[in-house]
């Protein structure tokens, strides 16, 4: 049964000199992923596409719980692998990564970084991921006002990534699904540019494809200085019914 219709676009921007993003869209396995590679050209690139092929192997998964547990084994296996490849050539590379899993009327956004995952449902937007960034803590202690943090310097400094850190340190949550629900999932590229308010409205009003294609195509309106990467996916279950418990951890 087809529950999700999904649309993603991508676009290394204005000012890159190549796309250090990757993505994923498996919503037979109930997987959408965004990951945003540091380290520079080559390396950054092969980082986010590291963590999403990780990703894209888990296969068929018997409850939320499961998936979840799969997700997390395998990043912490892609985690090593660039720690690994980081040290043998003197290197320090690493990707955000902001995933949506699915299962059985259940849901879970994993996430590193300050790639993004909003929920849109009854016609409001919510940030489903809190940035882990010095900016967003600055902001949330009440040291910088949320104007300020706009044109903070380190604004793209994050806390957390894969490939960074010795131990994987991804975020989780969870809950039910509901008919009509949006999910969004995007890497700062889309962010630094369009409001979380244009955001709702283009995902809320257009199919997932074009509302995809409308985003980037914004992004680059407004100058792109990052490479720009979304997703969406619509909750359309044939029953029409509301998800349900089983499979939560």
């Amino acid at each position: 049964m087809r529950e999700f219709e999904s649309g993603a676009a991508t676009d290394i921007g204005k000012l890159r000199l190549e796309n250090e993003d990757s993505y994923l869209v498996l919503p037979e396995s109930g997987i959408w992923a965004v990951a945003d590679g540091m380290g520079g050209l080559e390396a950054g690139a092969f980082a986010s596409a590291t963590v999403v092929d990780a990703l894209q192997a888990i296969g068929e998964t018997a409850s939320l719980a499961d998936l979840c547990a799969r997700c997390q084994d395998r990043l912490a296996k892609a985690n090593q692998r660039l720690l690994r490849i980081a040290d043998e050539h003197g290197i320090r590379i690493g990707t955000t990564l902001a995933a949506l899993l699915t299962h059985e009327g259940t849901y879970a956004c994993l996430w590193a970084g300050d790639s993004r995952i909003y929920l849109v449902r009854d016609g409001r937007i919510t940030q489903m991921t809190r940035d882990h960034s010095e900016v967003a803590e600055l902001v949330a202690e009440g040291i910088l006002s949320a104007e300020g943090a706009k044109t903070w310097p380190r604004r793209n400094v994050i806390t957390r990534a894969i490939g960074i850190y010795d131990e994987l340190d991804a975020e989780i949550t969870q809950g039910i699904l509901e008919k009509g629900d949006i999910f969004i999932i995007c890497s700062d590229g889309l962010t630094a540019h369009v409001s979380d308010p244009e955001i709702l409205e283009i995902a809320r009003d257009k199919a997932p494809q074009s509302a995809c294609d409308a985003l980037v195509a914004l992004t680059l309106e407004r100058g792109a200085i990052d490479n720009v990467t979304v997703i969406i996916t619509r909750y359309l279950p044939r029953d029409g019914s509301r998800g349900h418990g089983p499979g939560l951890a």
